[in-house]
């Protein structure tokens, strides 16, 4: 959907508080369904309304499936799931041309028949589970928003948001995802076990013959409209530098200064790492109905930005060090820069 260049900044305020309020009434619905997970949700959505897409790590039982059904009808988008298995092919989900008859001439054609990946919502369940070269066409998706198949290139429509699925303690006929190909995920969404409160009422509320409907809330051209807007959002030039500085930082280097990221790490967040900072920090400050990002919000989503993008060296992983207490100690060791300029 094409953004009017002429919006006023009027225009844009009175946008982000139609989507505050749009939001707050999409989480309602969410929480029909989902019992407590606020801060999943709140980075669910930061992905999709920055154009992002989520790699979602927990182990089995943690509604990793429900909680991205319940955001499609939410949404009102179409769905696909595709269960990610060794033998699957990249056909099986980009499709495949097949041999047709016409029935009034007789004559035979190729017809190409759309896989599972030309909807808009995409739940890639198990995706550690299938081959590297599978893997890839939905990778392609995710960062082209094209499909290639018999040598033809076909154009998805957006807009597309991909949540992928890892289970982290099962290793064994896994194909884990290379490091660069982890990259095009903007966040690694990590979900745990529910505390008690939460956990009765989900016991509770699923026992019994009633479950509940959720209403979209969205539509497709709304979504669009409020992506562009967070691409508009003002930030300030020491946001912008906090969020740069904590991505170079995470690189092993001759600095001395660097000496625990050199000790520790084999190699750390690229440039993208920044961009989703700066991204993300902006796509937080209109679900707060903020007018522009502060440092807090990039401190806020660096470790799902950071966590599978910086990469543990031996001795970190002899002495127990994860990448998640690497993340913590850069947000410690990082100052934020100035606003004064000083």
């Amino acid at each position: 959907m094409a953004v009017n260049p002429a919006l006023t900044e009027r225009g844009d305020v009175e946008a982000a508080q139609e989507f505050t309020a749009k939001v707050r009434e999409l989480k309602v619905a969410l929480h029909t369904v989902i019992v407590g997970q606020d801060r999943i949700l709140r980075e669910v959505l930061t992905a999709l309304f920055s154009r992002g897409h989520g790699l979602i790590i927990g182990v089995p039982g943690l509604a990793k499936t429900l909680l991205v059904k319940t955001l499609a009808q939410a949404l009102g988008w179409d769905f696909k799931r595709i269960q990610f298995t060794p033998d699957l092919m990249p056909s099986d989900i980009t499709g495949t041309e097949i041999l047709q008859t016409d029935a009034g001439t007789g004559n035979r054609y190729m017809n190409f028949v759309k896989g599972p990946l030309f909807a808009n919502l995409i739940l890639a369940d198990e995706i550690n589970r299938t081959p590297p070269k599978t893997q890839a066409a939905l990778l392609e998706a995710m960062q082209e928003l094209t499909v290639t198949a018999a040598g033809k290139t076909y154009h998805l429509d957006p807009p597309f948001f991909v949540l992928a699925t890892q289970n982290p303690i099962e290793h064994e006929g896994t194909y884990p995802l290379p490091e660069a190909q982890l990259d095009r995920f903007m966040f690694s969404i990590n979900i745990s076990y529910p505390d008690r409160a939460d956990e009765l009422k989900i016991v509770s509320d699923t026992t019994t013959t009633e479950f509940p409907t959720v209403r979209p809330v969205f539509n497709k051209e709304e979504v669009l409209r409020f992506q562009a807007l967070v691409r508009r959002v003002p930030v300030s030039s020491h946001v912008l530098e906090y969020a740069v500085d904590l991505a170079r930082a995470s690189r092993p280097s001759g600095d001395k200064q660097n000496a625990y990221v050199n000790e520790y790490v084999e190699w750390g967040a690229g440039p993208r790492a920044s961009q989703y900072l700066v991204l993300g920090a902006k796509t937080l400050a209109l679900l707060d109905g903020r007018p522009s990002p502060s440092c807090d919000d990039v401190r806020s989503i660096a470790k799902p930005v950071f966590e599978h993008r910086i990469l543990p060296n031996y001795k970190a992983a002899g002495e127990g060090i994860t990448s998640a207490q690497i993340v913590d100690t850069l947000l410690k060791n990082v100052k934020e820069p100035d606003y004064r300029g000083r």
